[in-house]
């Protein structure tokens, strides 16, 4: 799917990320008309109610806000959107509880992904991983970037930029897994993933080379059917066929990766932000691994980046 999402793409949004644009009308192909229930959830301020708004318009989801009918109406208000546009689960309590409800509704398959709204990342998510609301899938939870960057020649997938903070090999193997399964669903039978590190080199000083050294055992192992898994990498090694050329490095990942696995939240969270603010990219993003995909949104994400979050949980789930 990813590699023809360019054909006959209608201008949602401008057209500087055709990409993403695309994302959002292979979701609307999909869902045929019928959308599903986009719990948002909190949703207190203008740009959870606009990020609402654009989801209805776009015709990708039937958001369901989920919190204390007083705010929710305040906030539509404030961003001139009628609020008779929306179905409201009144939640009298605090952000945390809304969270809590928002947990139940998915659990019992009355929507079919979450949104964050105006509470912070760790009330929703506290509420996700909770074994007792029964969103807790399999594996780890981890999340996925998918970006578009005009100088790359296809969407870049980036794990784990935001849940996981220092994951061991274990949980970069939940990390994997999750991000290549969302590839696959998306169309790319064959991911072809690149570990970065600082260095390209299995170095016992840098715990991310030896990470990468396991992981790519496991997957010759073949613990990801399909998938080329390799590393480790430095970042230009991974993402220049040209810089991995002059290295010496022969891969068929470097230059043509569909996913790259970060060593921490640290340096993700830097790539990601300098992926944006200075490469000129736009991204979605979800968390992946619980039962329902989550949409995390960030205060300063545009419009698109919302919706084509949207569009990503329509496509994986």
């Amino acid at each position: 799917m990813l590699k023809n999402l360019d054909d006959d793409v209608v201008s949602v949004m401008p057209a500087v990320h055709q990409r993403l644009n695309a994302l959002v009308e292979a979701a609307r192909r999909k869902i045929q008309g019928r959308p599903g229930a986009v719990g948002v959830v909190y949703p207190c301020n203008v740009p959870a109610i606009e990020a609402a708004a654009a989801i209805a318009e776009a015709g990708i989801g039937r958001p369901l806000l989920i919190g204390p009918c007083s705010l929710i109406e305040r906030a539509a208000d404030d961003a001139r959107i009628p609020i008779q546009l929306f179905e409201i689960f009144n939640v009298s309590g605090s952000a945390s509880e809304a969270a809590r409800m928002a947990a139940l509704l998915a659990r019992d398959g009355s929507v079919e992904s979450l949104m964050k709204g105006s509470l912070h990342t760790d009330e929703l998510m506290g509420a996700v991983v909770r074994r007792e609301n029964g969103l807790r899938g399999e594996r780890r939870i981890s999340h996925a970037f998918i970006f578009d960057l005009p100088r790359y020649s296809k969407l870049l997938a980036v794990a784990d930029c935001v849940v996981n903070i220092a994951p061991d090999v274990e949980t970069k193997k939940d990390i994997l897994g999750n991000s290549i399964e969302l590839l696959q669903k998306l169309g790319v039978s064959h991911p072809k993933v690149g570990i970065v590190a600082a260095v390209e080199m299995i170095t016992p000083a840098i715990p991310a080379t030896l990470h990468a050294d396991a992981l790519v055992r496991l997957a010759r192992a073949g613990q990801w059917p399909g998938a080329l898994v390799e590393g480790p990498f430095g970042f230009d090694n991974a993402i220049s066929m040209e810089a991995a050329r002059i290295k010496g490095i022969s891969s068929s990942v470097t230059g043509d990766a569909d996913l790259l696995l970060v060593p921490d939240l640290n340096s993700g969270n830097m790539l990601y932000k300098s992926f944006n603010y200075i490469g000129g990219g736009d991204c979605a993003g979800l968390v992946l691994g619980a039962k329902v995909p989550i949409i995390l949104t960030s205060r300063a994400d545009s419009k698109l980046a919302r919706l084509a979050s949207a569009a990503l949980s329509v496509l994986c789930a």
